[in-house]
């Protein structure tokens, strides 16, 4: 299972969410080259990364940080939040992205993500934010009438390769995550299936692992310092 540590981008800035609350938000760096500089020193390959502002608006006003962290490390990128377009898509692409993660378009746009799929493949993720069995849109201030399974039904016959799973319920809460529903979810898809939201302890990591997910993102756990960076991928591996 691969671990993909998270950088939240406000303003230019690394912060958290709590349960993708914008009034419950912690700024935890002015400089996330050196999050994800750190992220490298512990061993990890991948970065996840969210543009919360374009999330709310469809813009890309973080655009010139993901290049900086596309281009200046090592890091696997994929980044999401507010990409309804071919030409956001093309800019992440020519910036360095590895992976763009479509989430409104995905429900909304099913035109866009056919296009996309067409033209970038694999580079394409979709995003499952979910929330009360619910897909949640527009960074999750509104929950469409789409059920998880619907969505994801609809996601593999289209030929998606890889799913980000959020429980909103958990994201930030230090809870621990919805193993349940990640165990479902694994048995039921053949798509690479990313767990997120609530991954909050080692044991997280463990039980996660056991599902033969494809991947695990940490994010509030790594800042509080509740989970080791480097012994996660380790217990990951």
């Amino acid at each position: 299972m691969n671990i993909f540590p998270a950088i939240d981008l406000y303003d230019k800035k690394a912060v958290r969410l709590l349960k993708g609350d914008y009034a419950k938000m912690t700024v935890y760096s002015d400089n996330p080259i050196e999050i994800a500089r750190d992220f490298e020193k512990c061993g990890a390959e991948y970065i996840h990364m969210v543009d919360l502002e374009g999330a709310k608006d469809g813009t890309t006003p973080n655009l010139e940080v993901v290049a900086d962290i596309a281009q200046n490390t090592s890091l696997f990128v994929e980044i999401g939040g507010g990409i309804r377009s071919m030409d956001t898509l093309d800019a992440y692409f020519g910036a360095g992205v590895e992976r763009a993660i479509l989430g409104t378009a995905a429900i909304n746009d099913t035109e866009f993500l056919k296009s996309a799929l067409l033209k970038y493949g694999k580079k394409i993720a979709v995003g499952a934010d979910v929330k009360d069995g619910k897909i949640a849109i527009k960074g999750w201030l509104e929950t469409s009438p789409v059920t998880l399974d619907e969505f994801l039904d609809s996601m593999q016959r289209l030929g998606v390769d890889t799913v980000i799973c959020t429980d909103i319920s958990k994201d930030g809460a230090m809870s621990g995550t919805n193993l349940e529903m990640y165990k479902a979810l694994s048995e039921k898809y053949s798509m690479n299936i990313t767990a997120s939201g609530g991954v909050s302890d080692i044991d997280d990591i463990k039980a996660l692992r056991a599902m033969n997910l494809y991947g695990a993102i940490i994010g509030k756990a790594y800042y509080t310092g509740a989970i080791d960076l480097k012994e996660a991928i380790e217990v990951a591996k």
